[in-house]
């Protein structure tokens, strides 16, 4: 799919990763649509930013939490585009036990259902009232964005900044990942990146990495393949192979963690065989 003249909805677009992929969309001809809700100085930024760039970008302040305004968003949307061709549903929350500790803890009485409702339900909501823009588009690409605790969940180095909570909601964006490529085919990709450590999530960049002290940060590197966290401009990329290049794939996971699922374990030499 070309970018350019595209209408692009993009969760979480005014800061971090979600921003690197507003740009690269932007920068490739798209127009975007972007809910806003905290951040409110990143969001002024943002707008003024891609003001300067013209093209009728859309910012609207919406809980994607909430479905009356994501109906809200989708329609604004609607009337002002006629159709969406890209939807990134990159919406998490996730609470670092580094940082929260346990959920029986009193200020941490309503952080499980925060992060089921915006790590999961909120991307329900969006694909749903985004789905009929999606097919009058003919050809749409979804991109979910993910976790690899999905697979880790609270354990080994990763223990420390991944919750139960996320991790479970995590697992179950790869299940609606699967759905929703069935629903949307032939005209609506669906594919996802499941993402490891990167900067401005649970890398160098969170209060939660700096929570951690440096033996601990050094064990989620040590247990990284290459060695580092990823960069958001990485993610980007990656978003855009999806939806730009990969015409033929379609309720794919996409695993983009610097080799964090495959470390912690060593190839031993080959023995040399007693036969």
């Amino acid at each position: 799919m070309k970018i350019k003249g595209k209408i692009a909805l993009v969760a979480g677009g005014t800061r971090g990763i979600g921003l690197a992929i507003a740009r690269r969309l932007a920068a490739g001809g798209a127009r975007l649509i972007i809910p806003t809700f905290d951040w409110p100085q990143d969001v002024q930024a943002v707008q003024e930013e891609f003001a300067r760039h013209g093209a009728g970008h859309i910012f609207l302040e919406t809980d994607l939490r909430v479905p009356r305004e994501v109906a809200r968003l989708v329609e604004t949307a609607g009337k002002a585009c006629g159709c969406i061709h890209i939807l990134v549903n990159n919406i998490e929350r996730g609470g670092m036990p580094v940082v929260h500790g346990p959920y029986d803890r009193p200020v941490n009485n309503d952080q499980w259902q925060l992060e089921m409702d915006t790590t999961l339900l909120a991307k329900r909501h969006l694909f749903e009232h985004c789905l009929p823009l999606l097919r009058k588009a003919g050809e749409a690409a979804v991109v979910n964005i993910s976790s690899i605790a999905a697979v880790v969940g609270r354990s080994g180095p990763a223990g420390l900044i991944f919750s139960d909570g996320y991790s479970a909601a995590n697992r179950g964006v790869s299940s609606l990942t699967a759905t929703w490529a069935r629903i949307g085919a032939p005209g609506i990709r669906v594919n996802e990146i499941m993402l490891g450590l990167f900067d401005t999530r649970h890398g160098k960049k969170t209060r939660g990495w700096n929570s951690l002290n440096k033996q601990q940060r050094q064990a989620l590197i040590e247990h990284t393949l290459l060695g580092r966290t990823g960069t958001p401009e990485e993610v980007a990329k990656a978003v855009l192979f999806l939806i730009r290049d990969a015409g033929y794939m379609t309720g794919s996971v996409l695993l983009l963690d610097g080799g964090y699922m495959l470390g912690g374990e060593t190839v031993p030499p080959m023995p040399p065989g007693e036969i």
